[in-house]
């Protein structure tokens, strides 16, 4: 692997994609939720990017796929994080359906890649 290599990454650039619409989304959660649930979800959709692009640059196997998992962690807390705003009315199903969507095939892709990962040589 090169330079910036995490930027040729399906995953990464569609992980940048999910934070453009995680940031979209926040902005219609209610006021009181502005700076509290809004602000998790923000760090949570930001670490999946981070963490890959962290991971790569690394140039370790173990290293790379530690922070592939971790990138997975993140995925699963933004999804939580989604859900419990449905749950508690401010977002219904399908105003997350894209962002659910877009989580389901990174979380895919995180582990076709720590599985290609393993298996190189």
């Amino acid at each position: 692997m090169g330079y910036a290599d995490y930027k040729n990454l399906i995953v990464w650039q569609k992980s940048m994609a999910l934070v453009h619409e995680v940031y979209h989304l926040v902005e219609f959660l209610p006021a009181n939720e502005k700076y509290a649930l809004s602000e998790q979800m923000r760090r949570a959709a930001v670490s999946i990017p981070s963490n890959i692009a962290e991971g790569e640059a690394r140039k370790s196997k173990k290293e790379f796929i530690q922070f592939l998992s971790i990138a997975n962690g993140s995925r699963a807390e933004l999804e939580t994080q989604l859900q419990i705003c449905c749950d508690m009315d401010f977002f219904t199903q399908e105003q997350i359906k894209n962002a659910m969507t877009m989580c389901e095939e990174i979380s895919k892709m995180i582990f076709s890649l720590i599985e290609k990962t393993k298996s190189k040589h």
